[in-house]
């Protein structure tokens, strides 16, 4: 009682945009070319920032962000429509840009001083800065509050030494959202500080870490005294655990907005191939049970969109994602696991191989429904989601 409805329906406004945008990445989505080869990382850099200032110059770069930043300033059911027609038109992902553009640029909107958002926000719409996440490390993964990464204060600077792991893009970013423990000597979540570190700067190593898809996105990062001015901190020392939720909210609410447009092209494709795929001289689709389970991860895909708009709403009034968050991210990270799973069964043994062959998306199939296996640990685990919504969705009792 006395909660305001909610319409999840687009605008006219919003439909105007999207026919607008429509008709310009009919353009330029071709004219930007191909993706560089996989593993060339300054090629990458120059393909996703180039792609960047493309938006930027079109009036397409921060469409939520504020006016002010040198975003579009729109709500964010415009970017929702963003969101859909890139996966569309099948226009460059965001990539090597996504720490600073989905949560350590609205961070520091959100959390950061004058002269930080000066200095970065324009930047990082532009595609001239590129940050990287400094929050995981081997020992604190789910539980991020037991991190160890010291930083001492020594006049105008904190020296840093540590150990971070996972940091996507590390080898190409300019700058790191880092959180460090500030006081050792206080409760776990009291002593950490988030600071903007200078990739450039001396005393840091990065050693890259080969997936399982054999990738080489994620890199270790090791510190050895390097120095970074108290001026970089965002927020009060000992503040970061609650800045850092700032940011974990961005990064599992809006943030995986475009990741469930593609997983909605993604279930379009499985239709498609189990349309080809023959099993006792009858296609696959021809299977009732397989029709029964592909249309219910298409409605809980649809379910899930809805629970997007929700939290987009939420945070048009708040300016920051709701705790729902948590839930969006959860169900999202094991219905794409399921999703990748069919993905393999339907192609049978041709997923064996990661080149395609014989007409079949194996290479497609295969990355990602191998891929789809860390989405239930990044960005939070989902026990991880799962104790967020008991406890502060739910109102139950915290665990022990």
């Amino acid at each position: 009682m006395g909660e305001r409805a909610m319409d999840l329906r687009y605008s006219q406004t919003d439909e105007k945009f999207r026919n607008e945008l429509r008709a310009w990445l009919a353009d330029a989505v071709p004219a930007h070319g191909t993706v560089p080869a996989e593993g060339d990382w300054d090629a990458r850099r120059g393909y996703d920032t180039g792609w960047q200032r493309k938006l930027y110059d079109a009036g397409y770069a921060g469409i939520n962000w504020p006016a002010e930043y040198g975003g579009r300033g729109a709500p964010l059911s415009e970017q929702l429509v963003y969101y859909e027609e890139i996966a569309r038109a099948r226009a460059p992902y965001v990539g090597v840009n996504f720490v600073g553009l989905l949560h350590g640029g609205p961070t520091l909107i959100v959390e950061g001083n004058d002269e930080q958002k000066a200095a970065h926000l324009d930047a990082i719409l532009k595609g001239e800065e590129v940050w990287c996440q400094g929050f995981s490390e081997p020992s604190a993964g789910s539980d991020l509050a037991s991190l160890r990464t010291r930083a001492v204060r020594e006049g105008d600077d904190y020296v840093i030494d540590g150990h971070k792991i996972w940091t996507s893009f590390a080898q190409v970013a300019d700058y790191c959202e880092l959180l460090v423990r500030t006081d050792p000597d206080a409760p776990k979540h009291k002593g950490i500080t988030w600071l903007i570190l200078d990739m450039r700067a001396a005393g840091i190593e990065i050693r890259p870490l080969r997936t399982i898809i054999g990738g080489t996105e994620f890199g270790e990062v090791f510190f050895d005294r390097v120095r970074v001015p108290v001026s970089q901190r965002v927020g009060p020392e000992n503040e970061g655990w609650r800045i850092a939720n700032v940011t974990l909210r961005f990064e599992r609410g809006t943030s995986f907005a475009s990741q469930m447009v593609e997983l909605k092209r993604f279930l379009a494709e499985l239709v498609d191939a189990a349309s080809r795929v023959t099993r006792h001289h009858a296609s696959a689709w021809d299977d009732a049970a397989l029709r029964r389970e592909i249309g219910h991860m298409q409605a809980e895909s649809d379910a899930l969109w809805a629970m997007v708009k929700l939290s987009v709403s939420q945070a048009n009034e708040s300016g920051v994602p709701g705790i729902g968050g948590s839930a969006v991210k959860l169900v999202y990270s094991e219905l794409y696991q399921r999703v990748g799973e069919l993905a393999m069964r339907l192609i049978g043994r041709a997923a064996l191989s990661w080149d395609d062959v014989g007409g079949w998306p194996n290479k497609r199939f295969l990355y990602s429904g191998m891929q789809s296996l860390s989405l239930s640990i990044a960005a939070g685990t989902s026990q991880i989601q799962r104790n967020i919504i008991a406890e502060r969705i739910l109102g139950l009792p915290k665990d022990r």
